[in-house]
């Protein structure tokens, strides 16, 4: 049976220094994944359980998944940002990733604030030759959550699957009903599920299985 290659650790050079990153890389290598993780200022980093799903899930459908630590986070280095140079930060991993692996199809999947910077980063690249082929959001910040913090949080490309917890404490889901709304996005809900998916990570995994289109 074949078995995929253990977790790579590597720093790469981002915008304003170093970028600290694990990568996952499945056996066949037929699409490139960027995942990002949790507030940094709220312990959040790429060895998040969440982040860890993603970048599972996203493998095992044959995507080289690369997890970024944000600013501040492990051995990467700048200040945190809000999500403006984080956004940069993230441009450029993809363009290393795909100077490695070449510009195949792309996958974007982010938790929490991760989300929301992803949000930023499928903007980015738009509708052209760049375009994310799909990009899967869970617990995304959006609007005022917990902690006195808003996210101004855009519009993201038709067909983002967005799964978020019933019972979310951060993030309410009546705040990701009304950013999906006006963008007519269906959110898959999990009953029962808070913020960080406590026993039901397995959930997200077979949704985003369930919802995947194949390369």
């Amino acid at each position: 049976m074949n078995r995929p290659a253990p977790t790579e650790s590597v720093l790469l050079r981002g915008p304003d220094g170093a970028i600290d990153a694990l990568i996952d890389t499945p056996e066949h290598v037929r699409g490139i994944a960027l995942v990002c993780h949790p507030h940094p200022l709220f312990s959040g980093a790429n060895t998040n359980k969440i982040a860890h799903t993603l970048a599972r899930s996203f493998r095992e459908l044959g995507y080289a998944v690369v997890r970024p630590n944000f600013r501040g986070v492990g051995k990467s280095e700048g200040k945190h940002d809000h999500g403006v140079a984080e956004t940069e930060d993230m441009l450029s991993v993809i363009a290393w990733a795909q100077s490695r692996w070449g510009c195949l199809p792309l996958a974007l999947g982010g938790f929490s604030f991760g989300a929301y910077v992803q949000t930023r980063v499928a903007a980015r690249l738009g509708e052209g030759v760049m375009a994310p082929h799909r990009v899967v959001l869970v617990g995304t910040a959006a609007g005022e959550v917990t902690g006195a913090r808003s996210y101004p949080t855009g519009p993201v490309p038709k067909g983002t699957l967005l799964i978020h917890g019933e019972v979310d404490e951060t993030v309410a889901l009546a705040n990701v009903l009304d950013w999906a709304r006006p963008q007519e996005l269906p959110v898959v809900v999990v009953p029962g599920a808070d913020h960080f998916f406590h026993g039901k990570l397995h959930i997200i995994r077979d949704i985003i299985t369930r919802h995947w289109d194949p390369l």
